[in-house]
């Protein structure tokens, strides 16, 4: 598995992680238009449940010992990194938040980790890493700073900052939840206790608020959205979350989320024709120095 490979290899997990997480943005971009939010996370939690079991039929994945606590762990935390933080993002974007704005506000959570973990890990955050943590925020606000002026009305807009604040609380406390009691677990069988409840609460709330499955329209715009997401993202990137919370602190790992929206104004550049300004150029380069002051 990933956690065995050579030490430098690993020197790389979290600039990959980088890369794969700020997809997210631009799948959801790519599908919402063709399923409801719900709908769609629940096609793909299905999905990763579908693969992921038959590797772990393959493989004889270990699985936690019977009657044992972690099982619970297991699951709570997925519940929050994937089902509130993915289900907040995507009912976000899907209510016409912009994804610049929605990706600012879950950068907020390298900070609220360093709270977190200072009061319930135990984590000693030095004054270097306070001044990386806020320098990377001022770099997600520069980043972003020409989305945010472009977005909605104040009325519209606080309509649908629900969502992706408890989005923010989810992967949030998801975090530091994974650190505490679960830091290490087989990411095969793991995945399937943390995917199974989300599946079946995002489920839930799809039938409950009116989504039909037979809504979605199969283009290959959303094909390719859903697979993306499943194979890269919720297999790649999450099973480097799942190592870099093992391997390090909760500060170090949410640091890194403040690269994500700089990471996705890049793609967004690409695939879209989304112009960054000088301003948010700067904004990059300060998110980058904050993030590896916080690391050091």
């Amino acid at each position: 598995m990933l956690a065995n490979a050579r030490p430098r290899l690993q020197l790389f997990y979290p600039w990959l992680f980088v890369a794969l997480w700020s997809t997210g943005f631009i799948g959801a971009k790519f599908g919402l238009p063709d399923a409801q939010p719900l709908t769609f996370l629940s096609l793909r939690y299905a999905l990763v449940l579908l693969l992921m079991g038959a590797v772990v039929l393959w493989t004889r994945a270990p699985w936690p010992a019977r009657g044992s606590r972690a099982w619970g762990h297991i699951a709570v935390s997925g519940l929050l990194v994937h089902g509130v933080y993915l289900g907040g993002v995507f009912t976000a974007i899907g209510h016409g938040l912009p994804a610049g704005i929605t990706a600012l506000l879950v950068g907020l959570q390298p900070l609220l980790t360093a709270l977190g973990a200072g009061l319930f890990l135990g984590e000693r955050v030095r004054p270097a890493q306070w001044l990386g943590l806020g320098l990377g925020l001022i770099g997600v606000g520069l980043v972003l700073a020409h989305k945010v002026a472009a977005g909605l009305g104040a009325e519209a807009l606080l309509a649908m900052l629900l969502p992706a604040f408890l989005a923010l609380l989810g992967i949030t406390a998801g975090t530091l939840y994974q650190k505490r009691f679960c830091p290490a677990f087989d990411l095969r069988t793991g995945s399937l206790i943390q995917f199974l409840p989300c599946l079946l609460l995002t489920g839930l709330a799809a039938w409950a608020g009116g989504e039909r499955l037979d809504q979605v329209r199969w283009t290959g715009a959303f094909v390719f959205a859903l697979a993306w997401l499943v194979m890269v993202l919720s297999l790649g990137a999450v099973s480097l979350l799942n190592v870099l919370i093992r391997q390090g602190s909760a500060v170090h790992v949410a640091s890194l989320f403040y690269l994500v929206p700089p990471t996705t104004a890049v793609f967004a550049w690409a695939l879209f024709g989304e112009t960054l300004h000088g301003l948010a150029l700067a904004g990059m380069a300060v998110a980058v120095t904050g993030v590896w002051l916080a690391r050091r």
